[in-house]
């Protein structure tokens, strides 16, 4: 935590903000892209047909400013490791190693590691841990969205919210994808789950299950990511839920405005959106965009130009939801400079951080449920109220908890015990629903020599054995406090 040791020279704060000008960083100083213009970079036809999707394309693209021993790394990542399948726009690659001038063979190769946007967009293996590489209790679909679809690709699981999930394709991949069970391509060590009904039939079935459930006022439109649909059927589909009396918001999901915005920055896209928001303001619904930006370097000139065009067609707000990752941002300092090029740069609305969900794999990028309550308290006081951020975890079962909510915590074991106030879809008949305890887990490389030793011993049971052990420990640990 650099905050709690760091003091700004000239201002006596443990945060110095400093307003910092957006720039588009140099995307000729990579050897593969000398000679794109400026014009060839704002096409995003140009950006979709030049995306990096496999190891060649990124020595093609990078040559031997990166020693071979990187392109080693990511091949056995990719063949032993990777839940997501390399998917790179080029915005979103010349946002890493912004700084560093390339100085011959092999002079990025160290930059190129410790870069926090290449963390989490081309994980390699050597990133990964080999004590832990996933948690005992990590699960492909770790939210349980799936058990919670009222239509394929329909999740209800929060009493007057849902989640449509048009498509599982997006224009980037990021390594820690929540969804990493059904977005993308298959790799060597994940078999994707794939939608069984035709995209016509799933989408009519979403609009029918809307219409016959008046509780529902809020809809998330999600992926995947709606930048890879059509825009006339995306606006076809956001017509047909405005017409939807129960519905009171929408929200657009596409990490494309970070990553590709040159797609919302399309005439047509933009009249179109310009169109949905004011049949939405002339039925006093509101339409927000929600992105997904995950470190300062990412925030550019043209990102900025992209959320000020969604403003000015009329959405309400344009949103982040970033992912609290180690190695990336897990830092008071790289989290307050994301939220001020948000907020100052670009326009756009700090609002989550979500904690790194269990998928497997995950390890190196998630932190502790301790550290992140030390994350937020950091983060307090610097930005305005209204948007300052709230880091949440994530629970299964549960849904979004701000990380102050739990209810018990064994530091020791890293598990954390939490409550709700709802029922989701599938425990409208449970009457235990809203007085059991629901556990999160924290990393066990970040535990105390005895939490992981208690690891080491139970984790090879199965999932009931394992449970019975942890409920026997905490009835142990709950003896001896009240004994003390």
């Amino acid at each position: 935590m650099t905050i709690e040791t760091s003091i700004g020279l000239e201002t006596g704060q443990p945060y110095p903000y400093q307003r910092v000008e957006l720039v588009e960083p140099d995307w000729t100083r990579f050897p593969g892209w000398r000679d794109v213009t400026a014009a060839d970079w704002a096409s995003v036809q140009w950006q979709r047909a030049h995306c990096v999707k496999n190891v060649k394309q990124l020595r093609e693209l990078m040559g031997d400013l990166l020693d071979e021993r990187f392109y080693a790394d990511l091949e056995r990542d990719q063949a032993e490791r990777a839940t997501m399948s390399m998917l790179v726009p080029p915005q979103m690659m010349n946002t890493m190693v912004p700084h560093d001038v390339p100085a011959g063979p092999g002079s990025l190769t160290e930059a190129f590691y410790a870069d926090p946007v290449r963390h989490y967009m081309i994980p390699v293996f050597s990133d990964r841990r080999t004590d832990w590489s996933s948690h005992p209790h990590a699960t492909r679909d770790s939210l349980h969205e799936h058990d919670m679809w009222a239509t394929e690709g329909l999740t209800h699981r929060y009493p007057t919210k849902v989640l449509a999930e048009l498509l599982p394709t997006c224009p980037q991949y990021c390594g820690h994808c929540t969804r990493m069970d059904l977005v993308g391509n298959s790799t060597p060590v994940i078999d994707k789950l794939k939608f069984v009904a035709k995209p016509n039939d799933r989408i009519g079935d979403m609009l029918d299950y809307l219409r016959r459930t008046p509780s529902v006022r809020d809809v998330v439109v999600s992926g995947g990511d709606v930048a890879n649909m059509p825009w006339p059927r995306l606006e076809a589909f956001l017509t047909s839920v405005l017409e939807i009396d129960n519905v009171r918001d929408i929200r657009l999901a596409t990490k494309a405005l970070v990553g590709l915005p040159q797609h919302w920055l399309q005439p047509e896209v933009r009249e179109g959106v310009e169109r949905v928001a004011t049949l939405a303001r002339a039925r006093g619904v509101s339409v927000a965009m929600h992105t997904h930006a995950n470190h300062a370097n990412s925030i550019t000139p043209i990102v900025a130009e992209a959320a000020g065009a969604m403003l000015d067609a009329g959405l309400r707000d344009v949103r982040n939801q970033g992912v609290l990752l180690n190695g990336v941002n897990a830092d008071p300092h790289a989290l307050l400079d994301l939220c001020f090029r948000l907020l100052d740069g670009a326009r756009i609305m700090p609002y989550y951080f979500y904690m790194c969900d269990m998928i497997p794999f995950s390890e190196h990028w998630r932190v502790s449920v301790a550290d992140a309550q030390r994350l937020q308290h950091h983060m307090m006081g610097y930005l305005p109220g209204f948007a300052t951020p709230r880091i949440v975890c994530d629970v299964p079962f549960v849904g979004k908890r701000w990380v102050h909510q739990l209810a018990s915590y064994d530091e020791v074991r890293g598990i954390s015990h939490w409550t709700k106030n709802y029922r989701t879809s599938i425990e409208a008949s449970d009457p235990e629903a809203l007085t059991r305890t629901y556990s999160y887990y924290d990393p066990i490389h970040t535990l105390p020599a005895e939490g992981q030793a208690w690891w080491a011993e139970n984790a090879s049971l199965d999932e009931t054995a394992l449970a019975a052990a942890e409920m026997a420990e905490a009835s142990r640990r709950t003896a001896a406090l009240q004994a003390y």
